[in-house]
């Protein structure tokens, strides 16, 4: 029963269609799991530093089990897209019945969308990156999948990167600066690929246009059989679920940074991210709140990633960190206090 721990998860889906089917305060359920629940419990419950044995590692990174439960995502999610336009399609619900339904969409792509896709688009098979790109495209957010392998993790805690959060930066302009510029990354490197490689901008190789053409293929279709109102609900769910995509970067990696050795930035070392060792945030977001060791080593699967003692460390778990970030005052007064000591400590590290 300890392999299908992650399968907690399933109580987001499950309050989600709660959700769809009720009216009132419990439409809202999915949210204040999340976001009052969640954050509420990881105050209590102690952080986890535990690692596996070499042994232990090795055999849960051969057991499938593991890989079928975020396999398992992907059918959910989609399923539920469905399920979420026919539910806000209801005729007569009430304001407050359709944003609840919304944004416990919007947690679906979130949770299950994009952070599943983000496991998966690390892996190497074509079949898990092309799952990868179908959990993406809930979000209306593919180009997630060229930025942030190909951009972000060159380019973490550097001023080059959009998705890492400056010290002092408030949130919601970094939203905008992260979601506009991470775009513009993504179309630079496959231009970039594209010339490199002799390719025609207007061919499959080309997969920003691809992506384009699938998105707006999805957004039509759904138009045409739900109508503008259902088709403008879709798209608040896959923004609210792009934009908490968004507030974990902003948590993931503010303030840090990486020194340069002449032109050339330094590796990326655990130091650079965010750590939360907090249960029930690792276990809601298939340990990407390990997040110091997903950058070290980013080709480790989610079920072995490590706990190390250099990385800084988050006061609460992810659901907690991202309501902190909500409110720039009180964020900066808990962060800016921890990134003091980190650089403090970076700087007699070196000396």
């Amino acid at each position: 029963m300890s392999k299908l721990k992650y399968m907690n998860v399933l109580i987001i889906p499950a309050l989600t269609y709660v959700s769809f089917i009720s009216y009132g305060w419990q439409t809202f359920l999915p949210i204040i799991y999340a976001f009052a629940l969640v954050p509420f419990l990881e105050l209590f419950i102690k952080a986890d530093e535990t690692n596996l044995s070499a042994t232990e590692e090795e055999i849960r990174k051969k057991d499938s089990i593991y890989d079928w439960q975020i396999y398992l995502m992907v059918p959910i999610q989609c399923v539920f897209v469905f399920l979420f336009l026919n539910s806000v399609s209801e005729p007569g619900l009430a304001t407050s019945d359709l944003v609840g339904r919304i944004t416990g969409m919007g947690l679906m792509c979130g949770v299950i969308g994009i952070n599943v896709a983000h496991e998966l688009g690390h892996r190497s098979k074509p079949y898990e990156q092309l799952m990868a790109k179908i959990l993406l495209l809930t979000s209306l957010y593919m180009h997630f999948f060229i930025e942030h392998n190909q951009g972000h993790h060159k380019n973490v805690s550097t001023k080059e990167d959009p998705s890492s959060a400056r010290k002092n930066e408030i949130l919601y302009i970094f939203w905008i600066r992260s979601v506009v510029f991470s775009y513009i990354s993504a179309w630079n490197i496959q231009l970039d690929r594209l010339k490199k490689k002799g390719y025609s901008f207007f061919s499959f190789r080309n997969e920003m246009l691809v992506f384009q053409v699938v998105q707006i293929t999805l957004i039509s279709v759904i138009m045409y059989f739900f109508g503008w109102a259902v088709t403008g609900y879709f798209v608040m769910a896959a923004v609210m679920g792009f934009l908490l995509l968004e507030t974990v970067n902003y948590i993931e990696h503010y303030g840090l940074s990486r020194n340069k050795k002449g032109e050339v930035y330094e590796r990326v070392m655990p130091q650079h991210s965010w750590n939360s060792n907090h249960i029930i945030g690792r276990l809601v977001l298939f340990e990407l709140s390990r997040h110091s060791d997903h950058h070290y080593i980013a080709s480790r699967k989610y079920q072995i990633l490590r706990h190390i003692d250099e990385s800084p460390q988050m006061p609460t778990g992810y659901p907690g960190m991202m309501l902190l970030a909500t409110l720039p005052p009180v964020w900066f007064y808990v962060m800016n206090k921890k990134l003091s000591k980190v650089q403090q400590s970076e700087f007699k590290a070196a000396a």
